[in-house]
Order: structure tokens, then C-alpha cells, then sequence
């Protein structure tokens, strides 16, 4: 499966879902991040039709990717997407994340339509409810984007798939960390911060220690918002999972 994290607007967690939600619940998946195909000294630039090519052309050669896109880089890549016709077929599903904010979710709407027009049908345009603050209503809170869609039902709005505002992102953000691993571990912390005498140990195990307990939280809140994608996924291979450990 080749699923696209995609949104014209920035700040609505696109990497958080394609790290964190899709990457360790779909078996043998490779990420693929756009933004990093246009790098230069650090620098993004726009993506260029050869880029494109060459990602199309490897998208035909993997069983299962993640492409995380940019928000610098959507509006090029769409562009190229009218000109390689039928390109978005490459792509089994589209996975929009988006936030309450008003300008987020009017991006949102853009989004959805763009892809509409390329010929994406509903059922491969999956919304992602993300940062829902606790006790929020969320069909209060995402009215617009979700007025749009009972409108014009371009895309699948499962309000089940919704992801609340957690630290624990930003704490792990650039180490790689596998959120299931951290949540899984058992070291006795609390133990280990009794035996240690320098503070700066102290406090450096205090913060694994809250790390894990947020992990804990935060896995099965990812487990049911994935669950709720009812993405059809095929089957393992044997002794292989689909589902993070």
C-alpha cells in the first residue's frame, strides 16, 4: 500500500501521522519524505518534474511507502500530477490530517477538492481529526471542514479518526523513536533513580520515565485512530505483524 500524508496547509502534524500512525502499523513500509528529495544545504525548493518522474517510477518498485509531503512542495506536486496522468493512481490511498485552526481547515477543503478534480475518489480521501484538545467537541470544532464534506462528500470523515495534542511528539521528534518500543519498556525507573547520586542522572532518567508513561497513554489512542482509517492492508507475511509490538 502507498499512502500520501498530504494538506496545503503546514502545522497540521502531517509528519507526526506518516511517522507515528501509519509507519509502525503497515508491515515492510519505507518513508518516503518529499520535502528531503529537494533538499539543498537544508534548503527545500520546488519539485521538479524529473523528481517527480523518479518517484513515480520507484513507487512501482516497493509493496509499501509513506510518502510524507511537504506543504512547500504540494502545490508543485499536484501541478505534475495533472501532467503525468493518472500519476494519483500510484497513491492507494490519501491521508489528510488536519486542526481545528480556521485557515487549516479551509486548507483542508482546498486540499480535498484539488484532489477530487485529479480524479481521486472519496473512499481514498481519508481525514485525520488531529491535535483535539481533551473535552472538545470535535463536530463542533471542525464545523467548517465537516459542513464542507456532508456538502460535498469528496472524502471520508470518520470522526473516530482523531488524534489529541501530546507532548510525547515533539519528545521523540528527530530520534527515531518507535512510540509501541517506548511504551513497552520495563525498566524500573523509579528504582534506578533511587540508586543514582548525581542530579543531572536523576532528572535524565525521571524524563524516560515520563517519556514511557506518555507513550503509554498516546499507543492506544493511535491504535484506535488507525483502526478507524479502515485502510485494507494485505495480509502479513507469517510471523510478521501489521500492528506495532
Amino acid at each position: 500500500m502507498k499512502i500520501a500524508v498530504i494538506n496545503f496547509s503546514g502545522n497540521v502534524g502531517k509528519t507526526t501521522v506518516a511517522r507515528h500512525l501509519l509507519m509502525p502499523r503497515i508491515a515492510g513500509v519505507e518513508l518516503i519524505t518529499v520535502e528531503s528529495l529537494n533538499a539543498d544545504d537544508g534548503q527545500a525548493h520546488a519539485l521538479r518534474g524529473r523528481q517527480f518522474g523518479e518517484l513515480q517510477e520507484y513507487l512501482q518498485t516497493v509493496d509499501n511507502a509513506v510518502i510524507d509531503i511537504g506543504a512547500s512542495n504540494v502545490e508543485e506536486l499536484l501541478a505534475l500530477m495533472r501532467k503525468y496522468r493518472g500519476s494519483h493512481e500510484d497513491f492507494d490511498c490519501f491521508v489528510v490530517p488536519t486542526v481545528a485552526a480556521l485557515k487549516q481547515q479551509q486548507d483542508t477543503i482546498a486540499t480535498l477538492a484539488e484532489l477530487a478534480l485529479l480524479g481521486v475518489p472519496a473512499s481514498r480521501l481519508k481525514l485525520v481529526f488531529n491535535m483535539v484538545d481533551d473535552g472538545v467537541e470535535l463536530a463542533q470544532a471542525f464545523d467548517t471542514v465537516l459542513a464542507f464534506i456532508a456538502e460535498q462528500p469528496l472524502a471520508m470523515a470518520n470522526t473516530a479518526c482523531r488524534l489529541g495534542a501530546n507532548e510525547i511528539y515533539e519528545r521523540v521528534k528527530g530520534t527515531g523513536s518507535d512510540l509501541a518500543r517506548l511504551a513497552a519498556d520495563e525498566t524500573d525507573y523509579k528504582a534506578l533513580i533511587g540508586r543514582a547520586s548525581a542530579a543531572a542522572d536523576k532528572l535524565a532518567l525521571a524524563q524516560k520515565l515520563a517519556t514511557r508513561r506518555l507513550a503509554r497513554g498516546v499507543v492506544p489512542e493511535l491504535d484506535a485512530c488507525f483502526a478507524a482509517l479502515g485502510l485494507l492492508l494485505a495480509p502479513a507475511l507469517p510471523g510478521m505483524s501489521t500492528s506495532a509490538p
